[in-house]
C-alpha cells in the first residue's frame, strides 16, 4: 500500500474478546485497517480471530465501495460484538 499510494495510515486493535474474557479463556483477535493516508479511504484489512471470515465479508464491501474511516468511526457499534471493534 506504501509503494502505490505513497502515505498510509495503519490502525491496529490486539484485544481479547468479550465472550472470551466471560468464559475465562485467553486467546485474542488482532484487527489492522489500512488507509490512504491523504483520502482516508480503507485500502485494505487483516485480521486474526475467531469469526473473523464473516465480518471482513462483510467489511470488504464498504472497503469496495470507497468508504474511509471516518465512515466507519461515524458508525453505531453493535455491542457485544467482534465486528464493533471496526468501528471503535
Amino acid at each position: 500500500a506504501k509503494q502505490k499510494l505513497g502515505s498510509v495510515a495503519v490502525y491496529s486493535s490486539d484485544f481479547r474478546p468479550m465472550k472470551n474474557v466471560l468464559a475465562g479463556r485467553n486467546e485474542r483477535a488482532l484487527y489492522k485497517m489500512v488507509c490512504d493516508g491523504e483520502t482516508g479511504r480503507i485500502v485494505g484489512l487483516h485480521m486474526i480471530g475467531p469469526d473473523v471470515p464473516e465480518i471482513l465479508q462483510a467489511a470488504a464491501v464498504a472497503v469496495k465501495a470507497g468508504l474511509t474511516k471516518a465512515q466507519f468511526d461515524a458508525t453505531v457499534a453493535l455491542h457485544p460484538t467482534m465486528a464493533e471493534e471496526l468501528v471503535l
